[in-house]
């Protein structure tokens, strides 16, 4: 297990996002047991230099800093089996990407694209709206790239 600010900004991140924010008192719950597959999480019997979060109390964050070793797809399946348990255990979907998630203000909203749309030519989105782009790639790019306007998201081909 790493700590986040030690890991390099090369680490692989896989970003969850739930449908739904998790209740604020099972978030502290969920973020030990986050933390503790993190320290757990393995590839072909070594140890990952991995971390996980909960961010904004609605996605799960998990990183692997792959210089030491890299995460395969045992270790990629086992996360998926994990984030499952955490569907089933908490009612909330972490697999469906056309929900997308923007800040309005200090708040973070969830919206179907259906709706996201509906919202965009209401006026109550616009292209500066800042979306949640959880298609980073990178711990790099999760602190320079994961919040970015409408208009420079892939978001925009669906309003």
């Amino acid at each position: 297990m790493s700590d986040f600010q030690t890991l390099p900004a090369s680490t692989r991140v896989w970003i969850y996002q739930s449908n739904r924010p998790f209740r604020a008192e099972d978030v502290p719950q969920l973020k030990e047991q986050v933390d503790r597959f993190a320290q757990n999480w393995v590839s072909h019997n070594r140890q990952l230099r991995a971390h996980g979060d909960v961010l904004h109390g609605q996605f799960v964050v998990l990183m692997v800093d792959e210089s030491l070793a890299d995460a395969s797809g045992c270790s990629i399946d086992k996360s998926v089996y994990f984030l499952k348990q955490v569907e089933n255990a908490y009612g909330v979907d972490l697999f469906d990407r056309m929900t997308f998630t923007w800040m309005d203000g200090d708040k973070v909203k969830t919206a179907d694209s259906t709706t996201f749309s509906k919202l965009y030519s209401e006026g109550k989105i616009t292209g500066d709206t800042l979306v949640f782009d959880n298609l980073v790639q990178t711990k790099g790019e999760l602190e320079e790239k994961w919040l970015k306007p409408l208009n420079q998201s892939w978001h925009r081909r669906f309003v």
